[in-house]
């Protein structure tokens, strides 16, 4: 599949605009500085005032980490997303939502793939990191348990992960980054912050279709990088 940037209209780019404008001013303060970092050396392919062209956003990325993208039509079996992380291909829809939907959606589009996703694909750990987890992935393919531990990790780290940064708690998973309300739930006194658990991740199970009332926060990237290279057998011999 391929992105057909020509078919793209004057409402899709209402909409990217108005996501990014206002994603980008709410995130200030909020989320770590390496993604903010990451996403403003992305500027000249990745910023508000167009919709992103992917063969721009691949030729940056290549030059960075050389990771690429692949696009799909949406979600995609488990397997297969692990083999595409495994070969440095991060799988984005083309699609954008309606101006109507700015703030939900039951199936993620290119705003949360692109925005919330590849800014931190530009960091040669993080990138090193979501590979080897899409490797595991791969080895591990047909052991249920540890698939399900790593869809688990995917969850409370990739996408709503959040970290004590130097001033408080900050937000890194894509799935806050790219969600105007989340970004701001996450800080409301309600919510529930847990520190990182792998034993606890790997069991919990969590609800895609609603806000996240709990969340787990790292110490550093480190705690997390460091964490796949015990998980097969730590979760095979339970």
């Amino acid at each position: 599949m391929e992105q057909h940037y020509d078919l793209y209209t004057e409402e899709d780019l209402k909409v990217w605009k108005k996501l990014y404008s206002r994603q980008y001013e709410n995130l200030q303060g909020k989320s770590c500085s390496l993604y903010l970092e990451c996403l403003d050396g992305l500027n000249p392919v990745l910023n508000q005032e167009r919709i992103p062209d992917f063969n721009e956003l691949k030729k940056a990325l290549s030059l960075s980490t050389g990771w690429t993208i692949e696009v799909v039509p949406g979600l995609i079996p488990v397997d297969e997303f692990f083999q595409f992380l495994s070969e440095r291909k991060f799988c984005s829809s083309t699609w954008l939502r309606s101006y109507s939907q700015l703030d939900y959606l039951e199936e993620p589009d290119m705003f949360h793939d692109i925005f919330g996703h590849i800014p931190m694909i530009a960091h040669e750990p993080y990138a090193k990191f979501m590979q080897d987890f899409g490797t595991l992935g791969v080895k591990h393919k047909d052991e249920p348990a540890v698939v399900k531990a790593l869809q688990n990790i995917y969850w409370y780290t990739i996408e709503f992960g959040l970290m004590e940064g130097p001033h408080g708690l900050e937000t890194y998973g894509a799935g806050i980054a790219s969600s105007f309300g989340e970004t701001n739930h996450v800080f409301n006194e309600s919510v529930e912050i847990k520190d990182f658990s792998l034993e606890e991740i790997m069991n919990r199970d969590f609800v895609n279709s609603e806000i996240q009332n709990t969340y787990y926060r790292l110490e550093s990237f480190e705690q997390l990088f460091n964490c796949l290279e015990a998980l097969p057998n730590h979760v095979l011999s339970n």
